[in-house]
């Protein structure tokens, strides 16, 4: 498969696995759930899709990324109803941790910032 129409592939199953995760009535799912990647292969059998959950909680987060492998099947099955696609993907849901890396990141950032502004009045 091709770079480009893999690139494609992985948005359009993105796309359509974040409109099957937001309709879903599970509980466990926290509403503030975003699929920020998937990685499908190219023979179409194995998807990694990247969650990312906004909530302080850590255990929230684990719990809807348990509740999302659990319910991989049915989101499969729906996958197949949406897109025409020749093969279904075996899901596996990740925790992304990036946004949480860079706004830990940005702390850091924003702490030195302010040592230094604070050192020339030391300094005098």
């Amino acid at each position: 498969m091709s770079a480009i129409r893999q690139d494609r592939m992985n948005e359009e199953v993105k796309k359509v696995v974040s409109e099957i995760v937001r309709e879903m009535k599970d509980p466990r799912i926290s509403p503030m759930t975003t699929i920020t990647q998937a990685e499908v292969t190219n023979d179409l059998r194995h998807a990694k899709l990247y969650v990312s959950v906004y909530d302080q909680a850590d255990d929230v987060r684990q719990e809807t990324v348990r509740a999302l492998n659990h319910a991989a099947s049915f989101i499969t099955k729906e996958l197949g109803n949406r897109m025409q696609i020749r093969r279904l993907p075996a899901m596996k849901f990740l925790l992304d941790t990036s946004i949480e890396y860079s706004v830990h990141i940005n702390s850091i950032l924003n702490t030195l910032k302010e040592q230094r502004k604070e050192e020339p009045e030391d300094a005098q």
